[in-house]
């Protein structure tokens, strides 16, 4: 999925984050969820270790709009700093002492108002649903099956 954020990314620091928990995987953008990927049975969830890299997007023709933005080379090095850069979780092998964090107050799933959050950030600034993307093979992505 793609979006244009809300404000402007590159004015000030946000906070993104990314709970991965053995129910959900969800986005998070200033604490305001943006997706939210379900685990609908072992076969389409991810199980393995989660690993976090930065990057620079590769200008595929997914990410630029069948290719309307071209990247500007002419701007590098492209450089990203991250503050208050903070990772916690628990390993598959973890003591029982060692919960996952929940996505919300109650528990399990997100709250009333943090989908209600969510459901305005994609019906406002979703720009790109690869599950909505007929050039896609979707027998590869489990998770767009209704």
């Amino acid at each position: 999925m793609k979006f244009h954020l809300w404000f402007d990314p590159t004015a000030g620091f946000h906070n993104y984050a990314i709970l991965w928990n053995p129910n959900e995987i969800i986005f998070f953008v200033d604490d305001i969820p943006i997706r939210r990927y379900p685990r609908k049975n072992a076969g389409t969830f991810p199980l393995r270790p989660m690993w976090l890299y930065g990057s620079i997007w590769d200008a595929s023709s997914w990410a630029t709009e069948d290719g309307k933005y071209k990247a500007d080379y002419r701007y590098q090095p492209f450089v990203a700093r991250f503050t208050r850069f903070v990772v916690r979780g628990c390993t598959a092998f973890a003591p029982l002492r060692c919960r996952p964090v929940p996505s919300s107050w109650h528990g399990a799933g997100l709250s009333r108002r943090q989908y209600a959050a969510m459901q305005w950030v994609q019906r406002y600034y979703l720009v790109y649903n690869y599950c909505k993307d007929s050039k896609r093979d979707h027998s590869l992505t489990p998770e767009c099956w209704s």
